[in-house]
């Protein structure tokens, strides 16, 4: 099938653009734009500022194709408000969407760890929406490792000459999100931590990431939202996790980092955090909350235990 057929369809098409020059780029770009412009579609435009300028200038002003900056916050909280547009949009009228933007990555200074995983869950938690997104990359700029996982998450794949293929690389968003891959450790780990907890009970975490939080940088609501994160990852370690459970903490003054590792195996939703568990109870929502409160969050499975890495501040790509 087709990304044009699968459209008819009133499927998700979820397509991958990779271009290695500006030319290539606008032969990408602008007709997905002017596409969706001259069939009425509302069309969401979400890049760099100087390419949201860009592509501003060529496409007429249209009621039906919106520009936002800095929409690639954090992916729980871009998959929650493109949920919120579309259904806005379907409630209003509307029979198909697009969405033209750019997902960080190292290139841009970005880590790419919980971005991979956004990628895969894309094809799943939009799923029910009649939804054409182009997500392009610039090859001049994007690892090898990227593109690998890139390639991986996109059902269909387009062409600067205008073509849309079926990417047979495409792997169902389960089976890529258990593969299991380790994060990168952040470059303070390589040092003793500021703070070490074995059991922590949630309000000794909070204290530590308080104590923390005054030898950095950071600002009192980055602080907060940390102490919030920690306090809902180390109740999930004692719930959900197996003894001991271990907190570290290194501040410094543009970030703080914090790991809680437990033996347990970790969640067995492979969405969990970057979506709402399906049938959580009262107070069951903490890894979607976390992901939305801290500017990176990783999950590391381990033969030896399960960890959550959480950084506030500026994370290392």
């Amino acid at each position: 099938m087709s990304p044009d057929s699968a459209v008819g369809a009133g499927g998700l098409v979820h397509e991958a653009a990779l271009y290695d020059g500006e030319e290539q780029f606008l032969e990408l770009v602008v007709p997905f734009v002017q596409g969706g412009l001259e069939a009425g579609e509302p069309t969401l435009v979400a890049l760099g500022d100087g390419r949201t300028e860009l592509i501003r200038s060529l496409i007429p002003p249209s009621p039906h194709v919106s520009f936002v900056s800095g929409a690639y916050d954090r992916p729980a909280c871009v998959l929650k408000s493109v949920d919120t547009l579309l259904t806005g949009y379907l409630a209003e009228g509307a029979r198909q969407l697009r969405i033209l933007g750019e997902v960080p990555h190292p290139g841009v200074g970005v880590p790419w760890e919980w971005w991979a995983r956004y990628e895969a869950t894309v094809n799943h938690a939009l799923a029910r929406f009649p939804l054409w997104a182009l997500c392009p990359y610039d090859r001049r700029i994007t690892s090898d490792e990227v593109l690998e996982d890139v390639v991986q998450t996109h059902p269909y794949l387009a062409t600067p000459e205008g073509g849309h293929v079926v990417n047979e690389r495409y792997v169902d968003p389960v089976e890529f999100l258990a593969q299991g891959r380790s994060p990168r450790a952040d470059p303070m780990e390589t040092s003793p931590p500021m703070i070490e907890l074995v059991d922590p009970a949630a309000s000794a975490a909070r204290r530590a990431v308080l104590d923390a939080g005054r030898a950095s940088g950071l600002s009192a609501g980055e602080v907060e939202d940390l102490m919030i994160a920690v306090s809902e990852t180390v109740t999930n370690a004692i719930c959900h996790g197996r003894p001991p459970t271990q907190l570290r903490v290194w501040p410094a003054r543009d970030r703080i980092v914090v790991t809680v590792t437990d033996q347990g195996g970790g969640p067995s939703d492979p969405f969990a955090g970057l979506l709402p568990a399906a049938k959580a109870p009262a107070g069951g929502l903490g890894l979607w909350l976390t992901h939305q409160l801290c500017n990176l969050v990783t999950f590391d499975h381990r033969e030896d235990g399960f960890t959550v890495r959480l950084i506030a501040g500026n994370p290392r790509p």
